[in-house]
């Protein structure tokens, strides 16, 4: 499909790996996945994953309407299921459905569920992993994938440009 995979590396089977978002949808008209390597430990990227409860972290000015994403940690408790996922102009979005601190957040949005999955390489690179799924018709899973592409693009390499400002 068109925008269904990038970063991720099928050498490495990482569109293979089973995914935590794979349990809430049975059979998705829409499968994306997403990945980026991180020059830092897990558990330096791991507090900046779990602060997308604060913000989205892809194009503020788009969805965040026009407010900044945190570029400095917030001291937060570990996100739990039932939490809010994600927040846009300060509003909830979503919820958590499934976390194991410091390996994966899983959440749900407009119909959508979505793990951010942590695959450490060596002691000082992580893979950042994200796979999202979706009932929906194979018309609409096109555009949807190509949207997410664009916005989990950009979130993923903020979180990696950030995890590396912050870790050294």
């Amino acid at each position: 499909m068109i925008g269904d995979r990038w970063g991720v590396s099928v050498s490495v089977s990482e569109i293979m790996l089973s995914y935590p978002c794979d349990d809430f949808v049975a059979s998705p008209g829409l499968q994306a996945w997403r990945g980026v390597s991180v020059e830092a430990p897990a558990e330096a990227v791991w507090p900046w994953m779990a602060q997308l409860r604060l913000a989205p972290y892809s194009y503020d000015w788009i969805d965040n309407l026009g407010r900044r994403s945190p570029r400095e940690l917030v001291a937060l408790p570990e996100p739990r299921a039932g939490d809010r996922f994600t927040a846009s102009g300060g509003r909830a979005l979503g919820r958590i459905v499934s976390v194991e601190p410091g390996k994966q957040l899983t959440g749900t949005i407009m119909g959508a569920f979505m793990s951010y999955v942590l695959v450490p390489q060596s002691h000082d690179t992580t893979r950042l992993l994200l796979k999202v799924v979706m009932q929906t018709s194979r018309l609409a899973a096109i555009g949807l994938s190509v949207g997410d592409l664009i916005m989990a693009r950009r979130q993923l390499l903020n979180l990696k440009q950030l995890t590396e400002r912050h870790s050294y």
